[in-house]
């Protein structure tokens, strides 16, 4: 199971929220491609980057951060999710050497335009589902939907998206350990990969999670966590490699 560091960029600074509330934001970081060099110090191998500035205004915002990494770090895969609503953003992006598209708040608005950028993107699109009490929650969790995560999920993944991101909105920035129940039961509903974020506390969530690694679960965000120091990186992606049933090599 790949550990992802997350970078979440606000005003061009790296910074964490509780629970999706931007005005409650910690700042981390003002240089962005330093806090990426730490991460990959480190060992990482993908990074996770959210234009929250973009999440909220429906376009691109922090998108020269992400251009930054990627020219100090061409070969480290990078995923992107935030503001990205029409297949021009995304074209951008993966000239740019992302590797990975995040479709949230837009796949359920507009579904169809999860179809549309999978067939002409092809391997490069993800989508975030981020739920509470198994309820998709859109538009920065201000409003929960009717919507049930393994509903949507099943569509999306006809639609031939690479993997789901998937979120439970009252673990994530609480240091509250992960809903495994929930994770689990969505990777067994599906057949494509589920990388799972939010709540990721200290090592016993790497443990927790790496039990449920051959359900679906591929991967794991982390965030706060890493920058409080609750869990040491290395020690983590060391630890979900050993437990690994799939014995995982970098990649």
């Amino acid at each position: 199971m790949l550990l992802i560091p997350a970078i979440d960029l606000k005003d061009g600074e790296c910074v964490r929220l509780r629970q999706g509330v931007m005005e409650d934001a910690t700042v981390f970081s003002g240089n962005i491609v330093a806090m990426a060099e730490k991460w990959v110090s480190q060992g990482a191998r993908r990074l996770h980057m959210v234009d929250l500035n973009g999440a909220f205004e429906g376009k691109p915002v922090n998108s020269n951060a992400v251009y930054q990494v990627r020219e100090a770090y061409p070969d480290l895969p990078v995923q992107i999710g935030g503001g990205i609503r029409d297949l021009k953003t995304i074209e951008a992006y993966l000239n740019a050497g992302v590797s990975y598209c995040i479709i949230g708040t837009q796949a359920v608005h507009t579904p169809e335009f999860v179809s549309k950028a999978c067939k002409a993107f092809p391997g490069h699109i993800m989508v975030g589902l981020d739920a509470k009490e198994g309820m998709v929650a859109i538009n920065g969790w201000a409003e929960v939907t009717d919507y049930e995560v393994t509903q949507l999920g099943k569509q999306f993944e006809e639609d031939g998206v690479e993997a789901i991101i998937y979120t439970d909105i009252g673990r994530d920035g609480m240091m509250q350990g992960v809903n495994i129940q929930a994770t689990q039961a969505l990777a067994n509903a599906l057949t494509i990969p589920i990388i799972a974020s939010g709540g990721i506390t200290n090592l016993d969530d790497i443990t927790a999670l790496s039990s449920i690694e051959a359900d679906g679960v591929s991967g794991a965000i982390t965030g706060r966590a890493i920058y409080e120091g609750t869990l040491n990186f290395k020690e983590g992606q060391a630890l979900s490699d050993a437990l690994s049933p799939f014995h995982n090599k970098p990649n």
